[in-house]
């Protein structure tokens, strides 16, 4: 192989690593930011309605996780596994929320088959995307970040890396945390 070819494949294969590792270092919002409020199109159980984050904080916080998209394996790992957490998280009142690129026709299949029926999945328009610091550029969709919003709006725990690992324990501490000090007041 020639020093030229050489040099050409060692550049390709650092900048794809530098692509594919760039959205798991992309910083989430700051715990203590203001969440945007958004209404948008989602599904439970495969039923379509209009989910609006204002109104399901009135319930108590909200689990609002991003991902990139609707029966990839990652994905449908990472809705597994909020599907498993959801009865856990709806004891301590919050509410899980998935949030991607994908349509709502996608969105209906996937809220039985992968998120079966415990947690709605929703419509990411780019604005809310880009909002929650979630863009993935190679996909023109959203990255893995997942949330916890306070029943104030103000994010409480924040996580982004494209690794399904994480998402869910940090989420569920995330919630503990803030049950126990609800009920030390």
């Amino acid at each position: 192989m020639s020093f030229r070819k050489s040099a050409l494949i060692s550049s390709l294969v650092a900048f794809s690593l530098a692509v594919v590792a760039a959205p798991a270092a992309m910083a989430a919002l700051k715990t203590g930011a203001k969440a945007m409020d958004f209404t948008t199109q989602a599904a439970l159980a495969g039923k379509p309605f209009s989910f609006t984050l204002n109104e399901a904080l009135k319930d108590g916080p909200v689990v609002l996780y991003f991902y990139p998209k609707a029966f990839t394996s990652g994905c449908t790992i990472e809705a597994n596994q909020f599907a498993e957490a959801t009865p856990e998280f709806n004891r301590m009142g919050a509410t899980v929320i998935g949030i991607s690129a994908d349509n709502i026709e996608t969105l209906q299949k996937f809220s039985v088959e992968e998120c079966r029926n415990k947690f709605a999945v929703a419509v990411g328009s780019k604005k809310v995307i880009k909002a929650y610091d979630a863009n993935l550029p190679i996909m023109g969709g959203s990255n893995r970040t997942t949330y916890v919003i306070a029943p104030d709006g103000k994010i409480m725990w924040s996580y982004a890396s494209l690794n399904v690992k994480g998402h869910v324990p940090g989420a569920l501490a995330a919630v503990k945390t803030w049950t126990a000090a609800m009920a030390g007041q």
